[in-house]
């Protein structure tokens, strides 16, 4: 990638095989950031990252990062506690670790300090990590969608909630795979639209769902189209992944399910999405379908109270999918 801009500096941590340091291979490094990489663009009463405009479709304000970290908790209990699914053996060392769109860097740092002999690095288009971090988590400011110019290679990189994100997924996947170390894995996660159901319970004009249709079809328009990651599995392979196994999961939209689990799932995509509403929208909407602003906010009370009926048995897929470059 271009002239990363990191948003953090480390001066506690000296390793020789840092993938993120000088030639001499130390972590830390005192790369000034510009004007232009912490600036914010305001939108629709919304702040939006001024780094690569436009290429990120939601905002980065408070109240969407508080929803980011609240993903974060859902992710956690779908995966039972892990960080990742990847079968990588208790024997092979994970040295260098790299999480693409970071977001609030909840998971890489979770997963520094998880592993403190692991040094992790966090990349985003938006500085809105914290500023107290483990020694050996780093971030960078970065578009990871330019070619990559990392001095190292990884032996993990980890790809969350990127859906609508990326232009060309077999590229990034391609860069993914040139920059794994044999044997490295990569594992995505991401959610897809439309919402679904399996026992037609949308109503007629179901409000919840004419906005999940209404979401896939302007990110399309967009170039960024949100129902990638049914893909995933075939562009890994065709990347040149091997072992590569994708997992289903389901977050209904409230509490409707019968099942502990998915009921808790249920409440906390309800929070995430109910409250996350305007943002999610906001930028599909007004860039993509022409909406105005006034027109989006009479639309979303409407999906409010159908996201929040139990009656409807709405669920988004979400997909994890891993693979391992060949040795």
């Amino acid at each position: 990638m271009a002239d990363p801009q990191q948003t953090e500096v480390v001066d506690d941590v000296n390793d020789d095989d840092s993938a993120l340091g000088d030639d001499d291979g130390d972590l830390s490094s005192t790369t000034s950031i510009g004007s232009s990489i912490l600036r914010y663009r305001q939108e629709n009463g919304r702040t939006y990252h001024a780094y690569k405009d436009g290429k990120y479709l939601l905002p980065n304000d408070e109240g969407e990062n508080d929803r980011l970290d609240l993903q974060h908790h859902m992710y956690y209990l779908t995966l039972g506690g892990k960080l990742y699914i990847a079968p990588i053996p208790e024997d092979q060392k994970i040295h260098r670790v790299l999480d693409l769109g970071t977001g609030t860097g909840i998971w890489a740092i979770d997963f520094a300090d998880e592993h403190p002999e692991t040094q992790v690095l966090g990349v985003d288009l938006s500085p809105i990590q914290p500023t107290f971090v483990p020694p050996n988590c780093q971030f960078e400011i970065d578009d990871i969608e330019e070619p990559w110019e990392y001095k190292y290679k990884f032996d993990l990189i980890n790809m969350r909630m990127m859906v609508g994100c990326v232009s060309d997924w077999p590229r990034c996947f391609k860069q993914c795979f040139d920059f794994l170390n044999p044997g490295g894995w990569l594992e995505v996660k991401d959610i897809s639209f439309p919402i679904e159901d399996n026992d037609s319970s949308f109503p007629p004009d179901c409000a919840v769902k004419k906005w999940a249709d209404l979401i896939l079809e302007g990110t399309i328009k967009l170039g960024r189209p949100c129902d990638s990651a049914k893909d995933y599995k075939l562009m890994l392979i065709e990347a040149g992944f091997e072992d590569v196994v994708e997992v289903r999961y389901k977050w209904p939209q409230n509490k409707w399910p019968k099942d502990r689990k998915l009921k808790e799932l249920g409440m906390w995509m309800h929070e995430n999405f109910s409250t996350g509403l305007a943002g999610l929208s906001m930028a599909v909407f007004t860039r993509g379908l022409g909406w105005s602003q006034e027109e989006l906010e009479v639309f979303l009370a409407d999906v409010r109270k159908s996201m929040k009926d139990t009656n409807i048995h709405g669920y988004y897929p979400i997909y994890a999918v891993y693979g391992r470059k060949p040795q």
